[in-house]
């Protein structure tokens, strides 16, 4: 019988393309994808649902056990380690993943971010910003910029945090303008205290220029020029801020009319706070300053009543009081104490980010490091 060579042409393509679709496929992917998920899994999984992350993290790991290979389990047992702030572990398991050479570069840079988040949270600032700086150019360049940044705060570097502000400045995290005013405002201060009032002065002089609505470069501006004795000038920049930033006027009216009196300009420091009050509505520090400028202390007793009227204040009723006989000589220091004390704490300042509260007004909140989240108002204005 003659071998028909038909069947070799015939053959020689079928061959070629069986050859082609066995290349292409991943035989291992196929075996894990097939292989059945563990009890285990499903038993962290409902662990999870109900917030109990202690018997979630042993059935996680008993799977981790039987599929060393699932990434998936090692993320999520690395997350719920920091969750429950058992940050060795978290760090030993993303390290792990980092390790092994299978792993594809999207993984290898989601592990090199939960790393990172695992130094961060554990207060490794140095080697923190080393796992943020790997990160740079990555899928997760945003997040890594924006953790870089608040390390530099944290570490009050605040040339690197300029720095890593104006590179943010129009990404997906909206605007680093007023951020970036508090780091220039932040070298200011550091200026000053080395002794280079002039470099201070002039970078203020600028920074009001370029972001006016920044209440601390203006406060900060007149502070420095009052330090210097140039009082006019400072009151020139407490008007900018009446201008550009009146919410914050509260904070600088105490000041403005203590300048206003020495310079000779107390009716109209008492004109623009009376405007502003007729804009905004009464605050407590506004009246004491209004009070202040007035000729006599009936005059300033009128300035307390006109704010009770509008809302009732322990503070405003304890300053009108001020001038009232409250007993005996004897009893009236008991009665007086026994009002200052109550109304101490309704004086303070408290972030609307985290609760924070303080006798000191913060640009940055101590308790959640939070930028400009005091409100200008006291407590009890609140």
């Amino acid at each position: 019988m003659e071998f028909d060579f038909a069947w070799l042409l015939w053959a020689l393509p079928v061959a070629f393309g069986l050859g082609w679709v066995a290349s292409r496929i991943d035989f291992r992917q196929w075996r894990l994808e097939s292989r059945p998920v563990p009890r285990a899994y499903f038993r962290g999984l409902s662990h999870l649902l109900n917030e109990q992350q202690d018997q979630a993290i042993d059935a996680l790991i008993e799977a981790a056990r039987h599929e060393p290979d699932a990434v998936e389990l090692h993320f999520a047992l690395g997350s719920l380690f920091r969750r429950r702030g058992d940050y060795d572990r978290a760090v030993r398991v993303h390290q792990h993943l980092l390790a092994r050479a299978d792993l594809s570069a999207v993984e290898r840079e989601r592990a090199q971010h939960a790393l990172a988040l695992d130094f961060l949270k554990a207060g490794l600032l140095d080697r923190a910003e080393a796992a943020f700086t790997a990160l740079l150019d990555t899928r997760f360049d945003a997040e890594a910029r924006l953790a870089l940044l608040g390390i530099h705060e944290r570490a009050r570097d605040w040339e690197r945090a300029a720095a890593m502000a104006q590179a943010l400045e129009g990404g997906p995290h909206g605007s680093f303008r007023l951020r970036l005013a508090h780091h220039r405002c932040e070298q200011a201060a550091t200026l000053q205290r080395q002794g280079h009032t002039t470099q201070a002065l002039a970078l203020l002089e600028a920074l009001v220029q370029q972001v006016p609505a920044c209440a601390r470069a203006w406060a900060a501006l007149a502070d420095l020029r009052q330090t210097l004795g140039h009082t006019e000038g400072a009151l020139a920049a407490l008007h900018g801020l009446v201008r550009h930033c009146p919410t914050h006027v509260p904070l600088i009216a105490h000041a403005l009319a203590q300048w206003s009196l020495l310079t000779g300009q107390a009716e109209a420091a008492r004109a623009t706070l009376l405007q502003w009050e007729a804009t905004h509505g009464s605050a407590l520090d506004v009246t004491q300053a209004l009070a202040s400028l007035e000729p006599d202390a009936t005059a300033a007793r009128a300035r307390y009543i006109a704010h009770l009227r509008q809302e009732p204040s322990l503070v405003a009723a304890t300053l009108w009081l001020a001038g009232v006989p409250l007993g005996t000589p004897d009893e009236e220091p008991l009665v007086r104490r026994a009002l200052e004390r109550a109304g101490e704490p309704l004086k303070r300042y408290r972030c609307a980010a985290c609760g924070f509260e303080s006798r000191q007004y913060f640009w940055q909140c101590p308790g959640c490091q939070g930028w400009d989240t005091y409100p200008p108002r006291r407590v009890e204005e609140l």
